[in-house]
């Protein structure tokens, strides 16, 4: 079969045994892939930045400057985190566990899935969470 398109993914509607079956695994590997060789690439271009730091005697421009990367650095740490995440997520499209929820074991559901690769969680077990952390947070 020819490679699945976003647009075959979100419209797709076939049976319930048929869903993260390959032709859905290889199009969520290609897509996380393609978000990590992003991220790496992003990583690449911070440190090359860095490294090319200018003095600047000017003390508002230096604070600027810093300020500047600093929030280069917090992004590349979330960037990071994300890296973590991609692999654990292609380690279960390894392991044929991709695409089903870890509290309930039911399917997170494609759409889910397109727009967060990453998702571990339903819809529903994601808001469940949230509402108990606010629940206690407060």
């Amino acid at each position: 079969m020819a490679k699945l398109t976003e647009k075959d993914i979100l419209s797709w509607n076939g049976p319930e045994e048929d869903y993260m079956n390959p032709d859905h695994l290889e199009f969520f590997r290609e897509l996380l892939l393609k978000n990590k060789a992003e991220l790496l690439a992003n990583a690449s271009q911070t440190s090359q930045n860095l490294q090319e730091q200018e003095a600047t005697p000017d003390p508002a421009d230096r604070a600027t400057l810093e300020e500047e990367y600093a929030l280069e650095l917090r992004t590349r740490d979330r960037e990071r985190k994300l890296l973590m995440k991609i692999e654990s997520t292609l380690r279960k499209i390894d392991d044929a566990s991709y695409g089903y929820c870890e509290d309930t074991g039911e399917p997170i559901g494609l759409g889910r899935l397109v727009a967060r690769p990453t998702a571990s969680l339903s819809l529903e077990a994601q808001e469940r969470r949230e509402r108990m952390k606010k629940q206690y947070a407060d």
